[in-house]
């Protein structure tokens, strides 16, 4: 199996577009989309920031995501069985690390 590699992170923020001008200012990123709910999609290139806002949530990372070879794999390592995420796209699931944190897992990935 080829190493996980963290593909995107979610960021809960007050107000997006102001961070995202500071992302793309700062750290040179790029703007890849729009969702309909108004989440903000950044991009370096390898890693994807996803700016989202819900304020019944706590601010700051929300969930950060791996790619994997396989989702069944990642399962029998973490001795848990993944959740299908019905917002994501196929092949997309989610698991709860051992504090409760969100881990998102994909073989295909996101746009970066």
């Amino acid at each position: 199996m080829e190493r996980p590699r963290i593909r995107h992170i979610a960021l809960n923020v007050k107000d997006r577009d102001k961070e995202a001008e500071y992302y793309k200012k700062v750290f040179g990123m790029e703007e890849k989309s729009r969702g309909p709910n108004g989440t903000i999609y950044l991009s370096d290139g390898h890693v994807g920031v996803a700016l989202i806002s819900r304020s019944e949530m706590p601010w700051g990372i929300n969930h950060f995501g791996f790619q994997v070879d396989s989702i069944n794999q990642i399962e029998e390592i973490a001795e848990t069985t993944a959740v299908a995420n019905s917002a994501a796209a196929v092949g997309e699931s989610m698991i709860y690390d051992s504090e409760g944190y969100r881990v998102d897992i994909s073989v295909e990935g996101w746009p970066i």
